[in-house]
């Protein structure tokens, strides 16, 4: 293993000792396998490669304060790739194979799990992809699974929870209506590159995505959910086309524990000049304060509408912080895991 900077990996994909795959085929999934091999050759017409025929999730894997292993909720993201791949009228594993394939991989790459102490996990990338040869539109039958991992630093790339800002997109959509938002398709993700990548050009941290059917309520961000705090509340969107963020169903947990009301509904734009603290919320950040965000009539426009201010620009809020410190609290070890969401190694 190359010597690495644990206090300065970034988030990015590192090879490291081995991933586990795990083939269906003839209505069975084959003995999951242990692999140094990071090459997976699959027919050109397999169906992954012409229709999209995928879908992956998001963990990640923990070095607790106690010197244990933890996997955060990987029981939650097995149950979400079954509602994706099920979309995808595709053979999705169960939860009993999903997790015992994210445990070994996470056990075959241990020299590659940061320290305690530094900011840093290890992401656990499970995918699953049709790989049958096939020309007509059509579920695959055929599938892979693997699950693969790396060493990752902080989403953006600094300490802390830095604020960012971002624009609200309402001249192009995450999902349609009626579509595929609720579930992570890799297909979801290719189209939101485009616009996500014109608001990064713009100096803009984040891209917030309204209802694509009126374009009068938030849905989420280009890449997490959306949550804000007004007072003692806590509040997040209610839409089928927005993605069932874990990291969104734990802080909401963590924030009724802390004696807050949660929100879960459809919520306007007009709503974000109440706000007290905004968010956006996953697995890569669990928390990115929201410090400014610009409402635009087309995101390549100069023409700003309105835009609306939360918190400081240096710092991040004091309930938010609060939230965020408990969700690692819990993964690192440091605090009580009384929701028992936590696989220990």
């Amino acid at each position: 293993m190359a010597e690495l900077d644990w206090s300065n990996l970034a988030f990015k994909a590192r090879q490291t000792n081995a991933m586990v795959i795990s083939y269906f085929k003839d209505g069975q999934w084959s003995e999951p396998e242990l692999t140094s091999d990071f090459s997976i050759t699959l027919n050109c017409f397999a169906g992954v490669f012409h229709y999209a025929n995928a879908c992956f999730e998001g963990a990640k894997a923990f070095r607790g304060a106690d010197g244990k292993v933890r996997i955060f909720r990987p029981d939650e993201n097995a149950r979400r790739m079954q509602s994706s791949g099920g979309y995808l009228d595709m053979a999705a594993p169960s939860e009993e194979l999903f997790v015992k394939m994210c445990v070994e991989c996470v056990n075959a790459n241990l020299e590659y799990l940061p320290p305690y102490g530094y900011g840093s996990s290890m992401y656990i990338r499970p995918l699953l992809i049709g790989v049958n040869p096939q020309l007509g539109v059509n579920s695959s039958k055929e599938v892979l699974f693997a699950v693969m991992c790396s060493p990752v630093g902080t989403y953006s790339g600094k300490a802390g929870l830095t604020p960012t800002t971002a624009v609200i997109s309402r001249n192009y959509d995450r999902a349609a209506p009626n579509g595929t938002g609720r579930f992570k398709l890799a297909g979801n993700y290719a189209t939101s590159l485009h616009p996500y990548n014109l608001a990064h050009g713009l100096g803009y941290g984040e891209l917030l995505y309204l209802d694509p059917a009126t374009k009068t309520k938030i849905d989420e961000f280009g890449s997490s959910n959306f949550l804000a705090i007004k007072g003692n509340t806590y509040v997040t969107p209610l839409s089928d086309s927005v993605l069932p963020s874990i990291t969104n169903k734990s802080l909401q947990q963590v924030a009724k524990d802390f004696g807050m009301t949660v929100e879960k509904r459809a919520v306007k734009v007009e709503e974000l000049a109440e706000f007290d603290e905004v968010n956006a919320c996953g697995t890569a950040v669990v928390i990115t304060p929201i410090h400014k965000i610009d409402d635009k009539p087309q995101l390549e426009s100069e023409t700003v509408t309105r835009s609306y201010t939360f918190g400081q620009a240096d710092v991040c809020s004091p309930v938010s912080q609060k939230l965020y410190d408990r969700i690692r609290g819990i993964q690192n070890g440091t605090e009580e895991d009384t929701h028992n969401w936590c696989l220990v190694l």
